[in-house]
């Protein structure tokens, strides 16, 4: 047990207090007298040590009990001064007001329990203390999504656009090969097409497009060919990919008729409901001061980063408002998973070997419609990620052209994507991890940062994948 008394504390100061359970376990939490044992305070693995957790927690002076929950069970640090109460037994810890005082371990120590809150933490069976679940009530579940419904209704998607910036937008009849070409220069996965004959904005092109491109260029019996592809416009590629999309593996994917878009004053919560419906990474923010919507000018690409980005600004300092923000995300409904043994899955997380084809990896983006893959060893370890995106490294130097889908590996394409992430992005942003212990609300505030669109939920220690949450999942979570 270690304390550090904060600046300014003087007497009647606070302390921090670290405290460590070392006894190993899948999720640890801490709880005590010092929050009323009103909520599971998540504790973090120490690197290196993987049994070792820990949590540094601001108390004030006094006599403190507290309890650790393990895996779902409720125990008592032996090593460290504990007590018996008629609730089992407790840790203690006593910090004095004295100035210059270290806080310490009080062996034998006797002091009230605060009964009715330790209860509605836990459960009493036959005199045996069981573990409390992390969860929530419906209540405080919907009031949550209420405060939350009621800020992205009151806030509008011009409260988006940055200082300044930059939006690359991309003429209907250039190349498709050019196309691709800028996109990986530019370092962007996605970029909105300007049909000039029409003066409108008429769609997308991302890398969900050069994906399918290759695919058909890989095809026997395709009609399109290297050579046309210098040629091929964008717009003669959208007036065939609905057809194409439709022979995919006998999928039937949704095709929007019109360009999905919202304005400057949509609020956030049209905004966001518009991405997951359509299930499209950015919806460009376009403005027109015509009544006939002429002359529209594209002023920002929105993203769920972007809204969930206010989302954490606001209630930053006011997260207590939102009781679900506290909630570990292995107790909440989101995410996919890996099932346990026995357990049925409901929605299946699927992984790949860096041995294992490009050609399947792109296959299974396709028919499972993510937008990434973790890449795992034999221990199912994570060691990358391969997403949409990475596909527009293929067009530096035309490396497309000389390549087999099915022959290359996908650590093969990884490592030619390399030099392309040291320009636009560091490695480490690429494989963004987390436990199934954080919070909901340190999973948001990670999801906010420019360029995060998931994060891979692995195993301390191990780094063994257990599953993968995105910006889709928290929204639909949140949204209800």
């Amino acid at each position: 047990m270690e304390s550090v008394r904060e600046a300014g504390g003087g007497v009647t100061g606070t302390v921090l207090m670290r405290f460590v359970w070392t006894h190993g376990g899948r999720n640890v939490f801490l709880s005590g007298s010092f929050n009323r044992w009103g909520e599971l305070i998540p504790m973090s693995p120490v690197e290196g040590c993987p049994n070792v957790f820990q949590a540094i927690y601001d108390i004030t002076p006094g006599n403190h009990q507290y309890k650790f929950c393990v895996d779902g069970e409720w125990r008592h640090d032996e090593l460290q001064p504990h007590s018996t109460t008629e609730y089992g037994i407790v840790n203690i810890v006593q910090f004095n007001m004295e100035a210059n005082y270290n806080p310490e371990m009080i062996p034998g120590s006797s002091m009230e329990l605060d009964n009715e809150a330790f209860t509605r933490l836990v459960s009493v069976s036959d005199g045996t203390l069981t573990g409390g679940v992390p969860s929530i009530s419906e209540a405080d579940l919907q009031v949550s999504r209420h405060r939350i419904s009621v800020f992205l209704t009151t806030h509008t998607a011009y409260e988006l656009l940055p200082q300044s910036g930059k939006v690359v937008a991309l003429d209907v009849d250039l190349p498709v090969k050019q196309a691709f070409h800028i996109l990986f220069e530019q370092g962007i996965s996605m970029a909105p097409l300007w049909d000039f004959s029409r003066g409108q904005f008429v769609g997308v092109l991302s890398a969900l497009d050069f994906i399918l491109i290759l695919r058909e260029l890989g095809n026997n019996g395709s009609n399109l060919t290297e050579e046309e592809l210098d040629t091929h416009s964008i717009s003669a590629w959208k007036e065939g990919k609905a057809y194409l999309e439709r022979q995919i593996d006998g999928h039937v994917w949704p095709l929007p008729r019109h360009l999905i878009h919202a304005g400057p004053y949509d609020n956030l919560k049209e905004v966001a409901l518009r991405i997951l419906q359509y299930k499209v990474a950015t919806v460009p923010v376009i403005h027109s001061s015509s009544e006939d919507s002429s002359f529209p000018q594209l002023l920002h690409l929105a993203s769920l980063s972007g809204i969930l980005k206010c989302i954490c600004r606001y209630f930053r300092h006011c997260s207590s408002t939102l009781p679900i923000l506290q909630l570990p995300i292995g107790a909440i409904p989101v995410g996919s998973w890996v099932p346990s043994i026995g357990e049925p899955s409901g929605c299946p997380l699927v992984m790949l070997r860096p041995s294992a084809s490009l050609s399947s990896a792109l296959n299974l983006l396709i028919q499972a419609q993510v937008s990434s893959i973790p890449i795992v060893d034999e221990n199912d370890s994570l060691v990358d990620i391969y997403c949409r995106s990475d596909i527009t490294a293929l067009a530096k130097d035309k490396i497309y052209t000389h390549i087999n889908l099915n022959e290359m590996t996908i650590n093969q394409a990884l490592q030619l994507g390399q030099d392309a992430y040291s320009s636009h992005e560091l490695r480490s942003q690429r494989c963004q991890m987390c436990l199934r212990s954080d919070t909901l609300h340190k999973v948001m505030e990670r999801l906010a940062n420019p360029g995060v669109r998931r994060l891979v939920i692995v195993e301390a220690g191990s780094k063994r994948v257990e599953g993968i949450v995105t910006l889709s999942d928290i929204f639909k979570f949140l949204l209800g």
